[in-house]
């Protein structure tokens, strides 16, 4: 049975849709096009094969997001030519009439990470975040551009107007005040921190195991801000209660090829007690859902792992666990 098409809810590919994306470059050469409905982000996505046999992952946005995708493509296209195994970039433009931007690259076979993780062992959970450490840190050598803003001024106004909604709202609490004292404590760790570019949202959801074991990213729709300090991308990778640890830990060890050093974990720990500030006021930032609750859990989810700041080392991290 065809698909749902995921524009007007029939099944098959309707003629709306045809219409929809007939002005896209080189659609005459599309011989399937199946619209893909699992994902998060609010694009139009859809599989396609060719008919001298490519298949590609077609996106479609509104133009308003012009700007933003059009950013991501190009970021997308320099990670590819540096060696990141990631969708290949083919092509990127107007369609719909000028009302929507697209883009295609090419389509990985594989399963997201996340799904596979709790049918792996402690060892196949180790093995693969080693690999998506190395990829990460493949990313993480484009340099940022020269004009770049120091990265100090930057974070520092990030963790001031987060501040500022926690005293504007009235979120007091002895674990809030303790996160915050903290920050002050410990502002000089972003002092003369380098900058690269970054993926943008480097989680396990976003991380593919090909069918040869590899890792795959993909998904920089979430790309955002660009570049900075690239020990930050580890905030976005640990969320909930129980991590998973052998693969975040071998991230990290793949990433500092097997000796990571005590000042990452010093900047990490400082960069997750902003996490904490940040979720504690999610509902005040309008920049996704939550609520208080929510940010109260994910904040003493972080004292938890860093033992109440005391320990930059956090506790889903395996120090000794080795293959």
């Amino acid at each position: 049975m065809n698909e749902i098409c995921s524009i007007c809810q029939h099944r098959g590919i309707c003629l709306r849709m045809t219409e929809y994306i007939k002005d896209i470059r080189n659609y005459d050469t599309f011989a399937v096009i199946k619209p893909i409905t699992k994902g998060m982000s609010g694009d139009q996505k859809y599989y396609v094969e060719t008919t001298d046999g490519k298949r590609l992952l077609l996106r479609i946005s509104d133009i308003s997001e012009y700007d933003r995708k059009k950013a991501e493509y190009e970021m997308m296209e320099r990670a590819y030519e540096h060696g990141v195994l990631t969708p290949k970039p083919y092509d990127f433009d107007l369609c719909d009439g000028g009302k929507s931007v697209y883009s295609l690259t090419g389509w990985l076979d594989g399963t997201d990470a996340e799904t596979q993780m709790p049918h792996m062992n402690a060892t196949e959970q180790y093995r693969m975040g080693l690999k998506a450490g190395a990829v990460l840190r493949k990313i993480h050598s484009l340099p940022a551009p020269d004009v770049a803003e120091p990265w100090g001024a930057r974070f520092r106004r990030k963790v001031q107007a987060r501040i500022d909604l926690y005293h504007e709202h009235n979120l007091q609490s002895e674990s809030g005040d303790l996160i915050i004292k903290y920050l002050h404590d410990k502002e000089s760790l972003l002092d003369s921190r380098p900058q690269t570019f970054w993926h943008g949202d480097f989680n396990a959801g976003n991380h593919m195991i090909t069918p040869e074991g590899e890792i795959a990213v993909f998904d920089f729709n979430h790309w955002n801000l660009g570049y900075g300090d690239p020990w930050w991308e580890f905030v976005l990778v640990a969320w909930g209660e129980e991590p998973y640890a052998h693969y975040f830990t071998g991230m990290i060890n793949g990433y500092f090829d097997n000796d990571p050093p005590q000042a990452f974990f010093e900047v990490l720990s400082y960069y997750y007690a902003c996490d904490a500030l940040s979720a504690l006021c999610l509902t005040f930032l309008g920049e996704e859902p939550g609520t208080p609750e929510d940010g109260r859990r994910h904040m003493e989810n972080i004292l938890r792992w860093f033992n109440k700041m005391q320990n930059p080392v956090p506790t889903w991290y395996f120090r000794d666990f080795g293959l």
